[in-house]
């Protein structure tokens, strides 16, 4: 039905009325709109505004930068500012006017004084007043929907998304398209939209390619979206290792399991071992001695004074507080703690170091250093930025640097083991474990030119508890460099253990850490994600863990060689008795 105000006697005649669609909002007449501001026509209006926001935008932000150069107050408004900052209000007034007049009249019920409503038929009628009419309810108020509709409309929307079945010979044609060449490999999740399904057909395509089988390696029962895009690219599956536990091992009081994942026999029953070891002489003391993860970018000057006049800047502590400024925006747990430099030449390698919170921190570094090198440019301008890495972080790779000043967490984890224990469980003596360990983790690594590596087997449990928890293992490189020492006390009868660990790099916030499995085992250990309480406590324990761990596999790894016991436990627990070769897949 056709529904039109009567138009009031005296009045001018009323407008032609515009098709609207169905469910369209009814919109009065005559109201004002942001285009009227200037007597105009509107794309010149626009224009104007347009201007006069970007320009009095990039006018502001440079003033903003010049005053977190000079160290000035952002607070303190010359008389340019402020008229720049009104003529900002007053831009921004006209563009939400101009482009959210609809929206607002959208939320906004209209006026009653003048409707327009049209029929398919277009034409115009009239009501008159001497002939009923139907109440129109909601007709007239088209975003007021009855409450049937909504019930009907939020059972829809609880409903899981449909199933879409995919034929065989879709999925065939498609993989002889990755086969062929072409459709590429890595590109099958986008035009998919199926995680599970894209990882199905490279797996087909490349059994076909390759002529190998991959029966071995499962498919199904992995959650593939959770990786897309984070975690690995082109998956065609994914690698089972068994995760035991240790423990309980009593480290500060408290008691924790420690999964471990690894496919090495005896390495959590030794760790077990440890464990028991240090819980009965009463537990483990772990220490943090530092928390920052660094990041070393290499930059090029024209001379070697110009590169050496950068690095008086960076190290002068006048400075610090600015390049802080700069640093921090960039997280809201990146905090900037020290900058140390080293010069090659015409070459400058800066270490940036600075906390990351719950986080792993590298991605986070990385963004901080960024923005002080672009902030930088501008006082150094022939400063040529040659790589946000220079190997002087140093990351994945053993480095002095790492050994001297730490990287990520530095711990260092102690236990007294009773005479008795040492006995009873790690079947050896107090003087046959001091001795072994100077021969053996200080006298034989030092022979072996060791950087880092004074101890017996770090890597083996920083490797299997990285690999539980999520974290990089790439890391286990410079989170295993650890001293082992070995001293008696208490009169010879006792034994005085402890592992230095000066770059133990974890996290329990991004990467792996948010897979499902991995998630569980951070969940065990009671340090899933971050923390709320104290931002940057749940990783610190997780690196205390780490060391307390290693702590007891070097007891129990120590007390096995001196008792004469690695080969044969490795005998007992480390081969398998299956034929292995009717396993094996063609």
């Amino acid at each position: 039905m056709d529904v039109r105000r009567r138009p009031i006697k005296h009045q001018s005649p009323p407008r032609s009325v515009k098709s609207q669609s169905t469910g369209e909002l009814l919109k009065p007449h005559n109201q004002p709109k942001a285009s009227d501001a200037l007597p105009l026509p509107l794309y010149l209006t626009n224009g104007v505004f347009f201007t006069i926001f970007f320009s009095v935008m990039y006018f502001l932000l440079h003033r903003w930068r010049e005053k977190i150069r000079n160290s000035v107050p952002l607070h303190v408004v010359t008389l340019s500012e402020l008229a720049a900052l009104v003529s900002l209000i007053a831009s921004v007034i006209y563009l939400l006017g101009f482009f959210g007049i609809d929206f607002v009249q959208s939320i906004i019920r209209p006026s009653p004084d003048s409707w327009d409503i049209e029929d398919d038929n277009s034409e115009q009628l009239m009501i008159n007043d001497d002939k009923p009419v139907k109440p129109c309810g909601q007709a007239l108020v088209p975003h007021i929907m009855p409450t049937a509709e909504v019930e009907k409309i939020a059972v829809e929307k609880k409903k899981p998304p449909p199933t879409i079945e995919h034929t065989s010979e879709e999925d065939e044609e498609i993989v002889n398209m990755v086969v062929t060449g072409k459709v590429p490999s890595y590109a099958l999740e986008s035009k998919l939209g199926d995680s599970k399904r894209a990882a199905a057909i490279r797996r087909e395509a490349l059994q076909r390619i390759t002529g190998k089988s991959l029966s071995g390696l499962p498919l199904e029962g992995f959650d593939y979206d959770s990786i897309l895009g984070q975690c690995c690219e082109m998956p065609v599956g994914y690698i089972q290792i068994p995760v035991g536990i240790a423990g309980p091992l009593l480290l500060n009081g408290a008691e924790f399991s420690v999964p471990m994942a690894t496919t090495e026999g005896c390495l959590v029953a030794s760790t077990n071992r440890g464990c028991k070891a240090i819980y009965v002489s009463g537990g483990a003391t772990c220490m943090l001695l530092r928390d920052g993860m660094t990041r070393a970018p290499v930059v090029r000057f024209g001379s070697a004074k110009r590169a050496a006049e950068l690095k008086q800047f960076l190290e002068d502590p006048l400075n610090f507080d600015t390049l802080a400024v700069i640093f921090n925006k960039s997280s809201r747990f990146g905090r900037l703690q020290s900058i140390r430099c080293a010069i090659a030449g015409k070459n400058l390698y800066i270490r940036f170091c600075c906390s990351t919170g719950d986080a792993m921190g590298m991605n986070m570094v990385s963004k901080g250093v960024q923005n002080v090198l672009d902030f930088l440019q501008s006082d150094f301008p022939d400063m040529d930025v040659m790589g946000i890495s220079g190997n002087y972080c140093s990351d994945k790779k053993p480095a002095a640097v790492n050994w001297i000043e730490g990287r990520g967490k530095s711990v260092v984890c102690e236990a007294v083991i009773k005479e008795d224990v040492v006995q009873k469980v790690l079947k050896t003596s107090v003087a046959a474990l001091v001795e072994l360990n100077m021969l053996k983790n200080l006298t034989g690594s030092a022979m072996a030119g060791a950087l880092g590596g004074f101890n017996a087997h770090a890597s083996n449990i920083v490797s299997a508890v990285y690999l539980a928890t999520g974290q990089d293992p790439a890391q286990n490189v410079e989170s295993s460099h650890c001293i082992t020492m070995m001293e008696p006390v208490n009169g010879g009868k006792d034994l005085h253990v402890s592992v230095t660990m000066p770059s133990i790099e974890v996290g329990t916030v991004g990467g792996g850490t948010q897979l499902a499995s991995q998630s569980a085992c951070l969940n065990l250990l009671g340090v899933k994600g971050a923390s709320k309480d104290e931002p940057g406590s749940n990783s610190r324990v997780l690196a205390t863990i780490v060391a307390g761990s290693v702590l007891a596999g070097e007891l129990s790894l120590m007390s096995a060689i001196a008792a004469g016991q690695l080969v044969k436990s490795h005998m007992k627990y480390n081969r398998s008795t299956r034929d292995m070769s009717k396993l094996t897949s063609t």
